[in-house]
C-alpha cells in the first residue's frame, strides 16, 4: 500500500513539473514570437505616440469655476416667535413653520440641476469680450455647432434673446428653439455642471461649472448661484412676505377709519361753536361716536402694529438663506491634457493593441493548421 502511495506521488509531481516546463516554453515562445515582430510594434507605437501627441496639442484646457456656500437652515419655532404666535394668529396671519421645509439638506442640490434653473440661466444676458449675448448663445459658438447646423438653415437662425416672451405663439420654430434648450441643458448637466456637498455632516455646497471656455464657465457660475439664491429666497419668504403685506394693508386701512374718527370730533365741535346750552345732543352724540370709533380702532391698530413688527422679524430670520463663501475670480483653474501624457500613453496604448492583434492572429492560424483547414 504504501509503495502504491509513492508511485501515485511521483507521478504527480511529473505531471506538475510536466506542466509548468510546458508552461514555461509557451512563453518563451511567445516572447520570441512578439520579439520577431518588434518592427511592426515600433511602428505602431511610434504611430500611437504621434496621435497622442497630436490629440493633447489640439485639445483645448477645461476651466472649472467653483462657488461654496453656506446653506442656513431655520431655527424651530420657539422663544419669542412662539410666544406671539397666538397674538398673530387673531389677526389672522400665519407666521408660518420655522422648519428647514423643503429646501433643507440635500433637495437643493436637486433645485440646482432643474431644468428651470438652468434654462433660465442660459437665457440670461451677459457681457463677455464687449459683446452682449445669452449664455446659450455664448456656449453655441465656442462648441462650434452652427459648423454642424450648416444644412439646417432653421437651426442657424434661432433666436434666444426673446425665448421668455409670453407673447410668442406656440410653432415649430418655438418647438426646435425648446428643443436645442433641452438638449443643451442636458449636455450641461452630464458634462458641465457638479453640485454637492464637501462633507455629509457639513451645510457647505460646492457648485462647480466646467468648460472650455473660461468666460462661459465664471459668468454660467455665477449666473446659475444667483438665479437659484433669488428663487430660493423668493420662495422660502414669500409666505412671510404676504403676511406682512396683508398685516401691512390692515394697518393702513386702520389708521385710515381712526383720522376719520378723528376728524369727525372735532368736525362735530366746530360746526357747532354757539350751540343752545338745552340742545347738547347736537355736539355731544356725533362727538363721543366719533371718539369711541377712535379709541377701538386705537386698540386694534396696537394689536395689528405688534403683529406686523413680528412679521417683519420672520421675515428677517428667512432672508437671506444662502451665504456665499468662495466665488469664482480670474484665472480659473485650468485642466490640459499634457503633450508628454499623449505622448505616452498613445505609444502604449497602440503598441498594446498592436500586440494583441499579433497574438490573437498567431492564435487564430495556429487554431486552422492544428483542424487541417490549411
Amino acid at each position: 500500500m504504501h509503495n502504491i502511495n509513492g508511485v501515485e506521488n511521483s507521478d504527480n509531481n511529473s505531471k506538475e513539473e510536466i506542466t509548468l516546463r510546458a508552461l514555461i516554453l509557451k512563453l518563451h515562445e511567445w516572447r520570441n514570437y512578439l520579439f520577431g515582430k518588434w518592427r511592426y510594434i515600433l511602428i505602431f507605437s511610434l504611430l500611437g505616440a504621434a496621435i497622442g501627441f497630436t490629440y493633447a496639442f489640439f485639445q483645448k484646457p477645461v476651466y472649472t469655476a467653483t462657488t461654496t456656500f453656506v446653506l442656513e437652515a431655520s431655527e424651530s419655532g420657539n422663544g419669542l416667535m412662539s410666544q406671539y404666535a397666538g397674538l398673530a394668529s387673531m389677526a389672522g396671519i400665519d407666521l408660518g413653520d420655522r422648519g428647514g421645509g423643503i429646501f433643507s439638506g440635500d433637495n437643493i442640490i436637486e433645485l440646482y440641476k432643474s431644468r428651470k434653473m438652468l434654462e433660465k440661466t442660459l437665457l440670461t444676458p451677459v457681457v463677455i469680450n464687449g459683446q452682449r449675448q445669452t449664455l446659450i448663445q455664448c456656449y453655441i459658438n465656442f462648441n462650434e455647432l452652427k459648423d454642424s447646423w450648416k444644412d439646417r438653415p432653421q437651426l442657424l437662425a434661432l433666436n434666444f434673446d426673446n425665448t421668455n416672451n409670453k407673447s410668442i405663439k406656440f410653432n415649430q420654430t418655438a418647438r426646435l428653439r425648446d428643443s436645442v434648450l433641452g438638449w443643451t441643458v442636458d449636455e450641461i448637466r452630464r458634462n458641465c455642471l457638479t453640485v454637492d456637498k464637501l462633507d455629509k455632516k457639513l451645510s457647505i455646497i460646492k457648485v462647480d461649472v466646467k468648460s472650455k471656455d473660461e468666460d462661459f464657465s465664471k459668468r454660467f457660475n455665477e449666473e446659475l448661484v444667483k438665479n437659484v439664491n433669488q428663487f430660493y429666497t423668493q420662495t422660502k419668504t414669500k409666505k412671510s412676505l404676504d403676511n406682512v403685506s396683508i398685516l401691512q394693508h390692515k394697518v393702513d386701512s386702520v389708521k385710515n377709519v381712526m383720522n376719520g374718527a378723528i376728524y369727525s370730533a372735532v368736525a362735530a365741535i366746530d360746526a357747532t361753536p354757539n350751540l343752545n346750552p338745552t340742545k347738547q345732543v347736537q355736539r355731544n352724540v356725533p362727538s363721543q361716536k366719533a371718539q369711541f370709533t377712535a379709541e377701538a380702532n386705537k386698540a386694534i391698530l396696537s394689536n395689528l402694529m405688534q403683529s406686523l413688527e413680528l412679521g417683519k422679524i420672520s421675515l428677517l430670520k428667512e432672508t437671506p438663506l444662502i451665504q456665499p463663501v468662495d466665488t469664482p475670480v480670474y484665472p480659473l483653474k485650468k485642466e490640459k491634457f499634457g503633450l508628454l501624457k499623449g505622448l505616452i500613453l498613445g505609444g502604449i496604448g497602440l503598441g498594446f493593441i498592436t500586440c494583441l492583434f499579433l497574438v490573437f492572429r498567431r492564435l487564430y492560424i495556429l487554431t486552422i493548421i492544428e483542424d487541417g483547414l490549411i
